[in-house]
């Protein structure tokens, strides 16, 4: 079976800043980094190709820096690499960039899974995974934890409020990952990493992927960001002194005070 895990290299959000002015993000000097959700992903495609013997493609999509992040699934176990750059693909909204991960996915050839992660930390809009998925007219499962093959069928255990469902999907199908609690990173050794810079990936742009260019870019997206600004501060904290007995005290009294208790 063949599996492609749809991976982003994402600005790390912890280091970054908003210009006040232009209200748009301050990129210059932030690290990079992969998108987590996606870094899980494709862990757990990963452990899939141990388990079962996939095969493991990933796809990125973004300026030729990006091909980091496409070495760094290389150093972890992925058997091929394929990035996305274009200047055309510049400013694709969450449409634009569903139909090129589409037209890519179709270039791959037959994918029996797709998994990416449940949304991007650069923009958290969650649209991508399942655009993709309409796009391809494939069946698709949100916020997926853990995945498994029982013969034919995927098996899947899901996030939904107040706790999880096991869902049973047929190939070919797209998954979109959340990450556990428990969850820790794997990042390759120095050797491995080493060896990934001399594995060969390939830089596709519109044109190989067969992509239209007015459904790319800005000319292609029917949406497009105004401006990004933090939300403002509602209310000042209020700091109280003394022994934790005394500060529990006073919490209890501003709680009943604002009548979230009531006596």
């Amino acid at each position: 079976m063949h599996i492609a895990v749809f991976i982003k290299q994402v600005p790390d959000t912890t280091e970054v800043k908003i210009n006040p002015e232009t209200g748009t993000l301050i990129r210059a000097g932030v690290p990079s980094i992969i998108n987590p959700y996606d870094h899980f992903a494709l862990q757990s495609a990963l452990e899939l190709k141990k388990k079962h013997g996939f095969r493991v493609t990933v796809i990125s999509m973004g300026p030729p820096q990006a091909k980091s992040v496409v070495q760094l699934a290389l150093a972890l176990g992925a058997d091929d690499g394929v990035l996305l750059s274009d200047m055309a693909f510049a400013g694709s909204d969450t449409w634009a960039t569903s139909y090129a991960l589409s037209r890519a996915a179709k270039k791959s050839g037959k994918l029996d899974l797709i998994l990416c992660g449940m949304q991007a930390i650069d923009g958290d809009t969650a649209q991508v995974g399942p655009g993709v998925a309409q796009q391809l007219g494939i069946a698709q499962v949100t916020f997926c934890e853990h995945i498994d093959l029982d013969g034919k069928k995927f098996i899947v255990k899901k996030l939904i409020d107040n706790g999880y469902e096991v869902v049973e999907v047929k190939p070919p199908a797209l998954f979109t990952m959340i990450m556990p609690p428990d969850y820790a990173p794997d990042y390759p050794s120095f050797p491995d990493i080493h060896a990934a810079l001399a594995k060969p990936y390939q830089v596709w742009s519109a044109a190989d992927i067969g992509a239209e260019e007015r459904y790319l870019g800005l000319k292609g997206s029917p949406t497009q960001v105004n401006k990004i600004y933090p939300p403002p501060l509602k209310g000042k904290a209020q700091m109280t002194h003394g022994s934790v007995h005394q500060a529990v005290d006073k919490l209890l009294e501003i709680m009943k005070k604002e009548r979230f208790i009531e006596e």
